[in-house]
C-alpha cells in the first residue's frame, strides 16, 4: 500500500504551470489588440488628415465663389465646368502642364539612368573609395534646397542655361541622384551574385550583364523609386522659381499655380484656383493608383529577400 500511494502522488503539482501560460497567452493577445486597434486609429486620423484637404479642394473647383466661402463642405449646387476652362485656358494652366510633363519626363529619365548605374556599381563592384564615393552621393539628402538656390542661380546663370529647360533638367537630375543611389544600390545589394555569375559564364560583359540580366531582376524597385522622382520632381517649386522666372512661356506647372495664387487675392477668381489645383493633382493620384501594386511591391520586396 505504501509503494501504491507514493506512486500515485507525483502528477498533483504539474497543473500549475499549464495556467500561468494560458494566463500569460491570453495578456499578450490583449496587448496585441490594443495595440492594433491603436494603430487602425492613428492610420484613419492620418488619413483624414490627408484626404480632407483633397475632397475640400475638389469640391471647391465646382463651386462659385460664395459657394466656396458660404458653404465650403457641401455639395456644390451645380457643376461648375467653366472654372476648369478658365483655369485652361486664361491662366495658361494646359500649356504649364505641357511643360511639366516634358521637363519631368525627361529628368526622370536621366535620374534613373544615371542613379541606376551609379548604384549598381557602388552595390555590385568593390574598388578603393567606394564607401567615400557613395557617403558622398547620400550627405546629398541632408542638405536643403534653399541653402544652395543663390549659388545655384549663378552657376546655371554662368553656364548659359538659365530660363532653358535644359538647366532646370540638369538641376533636377542632380538633386534627385541622392535619394536613388540611395534607394536602389541596397535594393541591388539583395540581387542573387548566382545569376550574375552565370550570365558572366555566358559572356555577357558589364554593360550587357546590366542592361539585360540585372535591370529586369530589379524592375520592382526601379518602378517605385521611378514614382517617387516623378512626384517630387512634379511638385517642386523653389528650383524653377529660381531658374524659370524669365520667360511665362516655360513655366511649369507649379509656377502657374502660384500666379493664380497671386491673382485669385485681387480678382477672387477663386473657382478657377481650385479648378488649376485640381488639375495639377489628378496627374499624381492617377500615376500612383495605377501603379501603386509595383511601389509596394518595390518596398517590400528588399526585405523579403
Amino acid at each position: 500500500m505504501t509503494t501504491l500511494q507514493t506512486s500515485e502522488t507525483p502528477p498533483a503539482p504539474a497543473e500549475t504551470p499549464k495556467a500561468g501560460r494560458r494566463g500569460r497567452g491570453r495578456g499578450g493577445r490583449s496587448e496585441v489588440r490594443m495595440l492594433t486597434s491603436l494603430a487602425h486609429i492613428a492610420l484613419l486620423v492620418w488619413a483624414i488628415i490627408v484626404l480632407a484637404p483633397i475632397l475640400w479642394t475638389f469640391l471647391s473647383s465646382f463651386k462659385s465663389v460664395e459657394e466656396i466661402f458660404s458653404s465650403p463642405w457641401t455639395l456644390p449646387a451645380q457643376l461648375r465646368w467653366d472654372n476648369f476652362e478658365r483655369a485652361w485656358t486664361t491662366a495658361h494652366v494646359g500649356r504649364y502642364l505641357l511643360n511639366s510633363v516634358l521637363v519631368v519626363s525627361l529628368s526622370t529619365a536621366g535620374t534613373m539612368l544615371l542613379g541606376s548605374m551609379a548604384a549598381y556599381v557602388l552595390a555590385r563592384y568593390k574598388f578603393w573609395f567606394n564607401r567615400p564615393i557613395y557617403f558622398l552621393f547620400v550627405s546629398g539628402l541632408a542638405f536643403p534646397v534653399f541653402l544652395a538656390l543663390v549659388p545655384l542661380f549663378f552657376v546655371v546663370k554662368n553656364l548659359g542655361l538659365l530660363n532653358s529647360y535644359t538647366g532646370l533638367i540638369l538641376v533636377y537630375i542632380a538633386y534627385s541622384l541622392p535619394f536613388t543611389i540611395f534607394f536602389l544600390s541596397a535594393f541591388f545589394k539583395t540581387l542573387p551574385n548566382t545569376v550574375a555569375e552565370a550570365a558572366i559564364m555566358d559572356g555577357a560583359g558589364h554593360v550587357r550583364l546590366f542592361f539585360q540580366v540585372m535591370m529586369p531582376m530589379a524592375r520592382s524597385g526601379l518602378v517605385s523609386i521611378t514614382i517617387f522622382n516623378i512626384i517630387g520632381q512634379w511638385a517642386q517649386y523653389q528650383l524653377p522659381v529660381v531658374l524659370m522666372s524669365g520667360d511665362r512661356e516655360k513655366w511649369v506647372i507649379t509656377q502657374g499655380i502660384a500666379d493664380i495664387s497671386v491673382n485669385a487675392g485681387f480678382e477672387a477668381d477663386w473657382g478657377g484656383l481650385f479648378a488649376a489645383l485640381t488639375l495639377a493633382i489628378l496627374p499624381m493620384i492617377l500615376v500612383y493608383g495605377i501603379l501603386q501594386r509595383q511601389i509596394q511591391a518595390g518596398l517590400t520586396s528588399g526585405a523579403v529577400k
